[in-house]
């Protein structure tokens, strides 16, 4: 299924961390589990034109395949093809990870 969000929304697969390994001792998910901050653009809203406010364009800032940082409590998940995925709103999206 194809899904394309509306207004100002990004749809985000999530980047799972890696496991932790500590002087060889391997970490379990459990002990430092949090939810990740971390995402891959899937798929890119509309762009909104407000007249009053000056501000660059959604497609502008972001564009399928790169990897943001988004807010730690922000977005919703939704479930699509049995895979996680999250939708989050422009506001959300703290910064786009250069590598």
């Amino acid at each position: 299924m194809k899904v394309r969000p509306i207004d100002e929304r990004v749809l985000l697969q999530v980047v799972e961390e890696e496991e932790r390994k500590v002087g060889g001792i391997i970490i379990p998910d459990t002990a430092t589990k949090e939810r990740p901050q971390i995402g891959e653009v899937i798929a890119v809203g509309d762009d909104l034109i407000n007249k009053d406010v000056e501000k660059k364009a959604l497609s502008e800032i972001v564009k399928v395949g790169d990897k943001v940082l988004f807010a730690k409590y922000g977005g919703t998940e939704v479930k699509i093809d049995d895979e996680e995925f999250l939708l989050v709103n422009r506001s959300d999206i703290l910064g786009v990870i250069e590598d």
